[in-house]
């Protein structure tokens, strides 16, 4: 009879560890459906946008300023604010290219 009680007992706590398990999964997956990937995706389109940049692209820097890329190299960028004004940037610190139609 204890032989039974005790391998009963074996049998419930294989399914309690799958109890404890099992929500850490789930919420894992939760996670990177809804957090990872779709941050993982972003960050590929900004990528792709940063490179993409060219002479003549019209952009604003992530502090709001708007300008025109005048130069551009692997890692600089300079941008005409005004028709005398130039000012040096990081590349990464380009927010968002702005079409000409807007």
């Amino acid at each position: 009879m204890f032989e039974q009680e005790l391998a009963a007992a074996q049998n419930q706590g294989g399914g309690g560890l799958l109890g404890l398990i099992l929500p850490f999964v789930l919420m894992f997956v939760i996670f990177y459906f809804l957090l990872i990937r779709p941050q993982q995706k972003k960050q590929k389109q900004r990528t792709a946008m940063l490179s993409a940049l060219q002479k003549g692209d019209k952009v604003v820097t992530i502090g709001g300023l708007h300008g025109t890329i005048v130069e551009i190299t692997d890692d600089i960028v300079v941008l005409k604010v005004n028709d005398v004004t130039k000012l040096t940037f990081d590349r990464n610190s380009i927010s968002h290219s702005v079409n000409a139609n807007t």
